[in-house]
């Protein structure tokens, strides 16, 4: 059942990601202030909700049910290492995209503006988790290293969330839902980027689960030539 649903996350991904494209550049309205610029709209906000909220919570909350001993398991390391890693890909394509908006919004490439130098940080965060994990280790020790790693990444994300309140920053704050419930954004634009949420959510969840699947072959591989070594030592102990 696992891998089934493993194996549909890619074709429903891809389906969904091609129909907000779609939607996005040709079906939905210009907007009156930014014209043909909005539809990076129904790319860039959904690209960084996976990069801050969906890769470092999972990471952080994986990592914690690493740290406590009755959830303790390896299989929680895996988790974080592959959600990690996947976003690290999303931040690098939330940069990149806000970036292109930015250009023409702002007049500059990049601005060492509050939100883009938090996001910035956490991308930084996360290479260095990644890093992390290639210390030569006993595996549980290079668990425990990369937990508190991904849980301190994750004192970010309310750093990023609240930097358009707490300073004065030139990118715009909430882009469809605010405070009290308020939307910003109707009619087709407003389906459009919500199907951009649901469509690059499942998305990530396709890429963490297939890397996740890739962690657990390489450690059975590994398992197999441990057994098979130890198996040859025993071997030659056995007289002929």
């Amino acid at each position: 059942m696992r891998h089934t649903l493993s194996k549909l996350l890619g074709p429903i991904s891809a389906v969904l990601v091609i129909l907000t494209i779609w939607l996005g550049l040709f079906v939905t309205p210009p907007d009156v202030d930014q014209g043909e610029l909005v539809r990076l709209v129904y790319i860039h906000p959904a690209l960084a909700v996976e990069a801050l909220y969906a890769s470092v919570g999972m990471a952080a909350l994986c990592s914690a049910l690493y740290l406590w001993p009755r959830t303790r398991s390896m299989r929680m390391d895996r988790l974080a290492a592959s959600a990690i890693e996947v976003g690290v890909v999303f931040n690098i394509l939330t940069l990149v995209t806000g970036s292109i908006w930015g250009r023409p919004t702002w007049g500059v490439w990049w601005t060492w503006d509050a939100r883009l130098t938090s996001t910035a940080l956490l991308l930084v965060l996360s290479l260095g988790y990644l890093a992390l994990r290639r210390v030569p280790a006993e595996p549980h020790v290079r668990a425990r290293r990369c937990a508190i790693a991904a849980i301190v990444a994750a004192v970010n994300v309310p750093i990023i969330h609240f930097s358009v309140v707490w300073w004065q920053t030139l990118h715009q704050g909430c882009t469809a839902i605010c405070p009290g419930l308020t939307y910003k954004i109707h009619g087709s634009m407003g389906w459009t980027l919500l199907l951009s949420f649901v469509a690059f959510t499942t998305c990530f969840a396709w890429m963490v689960v297939s890397r996740y699947r890739i962690d657990v072959l390489r450690d059975s591989g590994h398992d197999g030539d441990l057994d098979d070594a130890l198996e040859a030592r025993r071997s030659e102990g056995v007289p002929s």
